[in-house]
């Protein structure tokens, strides 16, 4: 929107509003907006002229896409990055997928944990997925494996909701929002998204790290603590 029609006159006038400490907060912390955060959408649509200059001096872009969502970008490190884990990244594309597909009008874009580990399996396999979120382990207890995958897919959840990608409705069921289509890029285009998704994992590029934390509750804090979202790792190249 331009200056001219704003009815910010200043930075300033910006600044003092009364919803932007708290969406500033959250967009340093990586939380996408889009429309449904009413409030907070028309405030970045009306700001917007002010709010990019500004964000430039932290070394960060507000981006605002055409599926209708704002976000910053790191591109300094001067408010720290924090980059997607591997099972975020392959749920996000995962929830992606299911956002895409005509169904989700009729159920209102509302998914439970269940499908998403059921289209998972299905996207990659339960052999490939159970070896995917278990790299540390050579062999495995199928068992354990498996509730290994359901607890790092339910914390990757929790995590995608603090970022904006979804709504957690409540304990196992989450409302996916417009934001998810940013998990979409490198896969429209790719042919297969069953088949990129699958070579991800191949290559590696899904691997959890050698350093992550097996303690959801130390994951959890160490998330907490972290500084401004990099979400630009949700995006790994093909």
């Amino acid at each position: 929107m331009s200056m001219n029609t704003s009815r910010f006159a200043t930075l300033e006038d910006v600044i003092v509003d009364d919803a932007f400490p708290d969406l500033d907060l959250a967009l340093r912390r990586g939380r996408h907006v889009d429309r449904d955060d009413a409030a907070w959408f028309a405030l970045l649509v009306d700001a917007q002229d002010y709010l990019e200059p500004l964000y430039r001096r932290y070394g960060c872009e507000l981006v605002q896409k055409s599926d209708g969502y704002f976000y910053l970008l790191p591109t300094l490190d001067k408010l720290g990055r924090r980059h997607l884990s591997p099972a975020e990244m392959l749920v996000g594309q995962a929830l992606a997928l299911l956002y895409l597909e005509p169904v989700t009008v009729e159920t209102g874009a509302i998914v439970s944990r269940e499908q998403v580990l059921s289209h998972l399996a299905g996207i990659v396999g339960s052999d490939v997925l159970l070896g995917a979120l278990n790299p540390k382990r050579k062999r495995y207890d199928e068992r354990a494996a498996a509730e290994t995958v359901r607890a790092k897919v339910e914390g990757a959840l929790r995590r995608l909701a603090t970022l904006g990608f979804v709504d957690a409705l409540d304990e196992t069921r989450y409302r996916m929002r417009s934001p998810l289509l940013r998990f979409a890029e490198p896969l429209r285009g790719a042919g297969s998204a069953a088949a990129h998704l699958e070579s991800l994992v191949a290559s590696g590029e899904i691997a959890l790290r050698e350093d992550e934390s097996e303690d959801p509750v130390q994951e959890e804090k160490a998330h907490e603590e972290e500084g401004l979202g990099d979400t630009d790792e949700a995006e790994p190249s093909p």
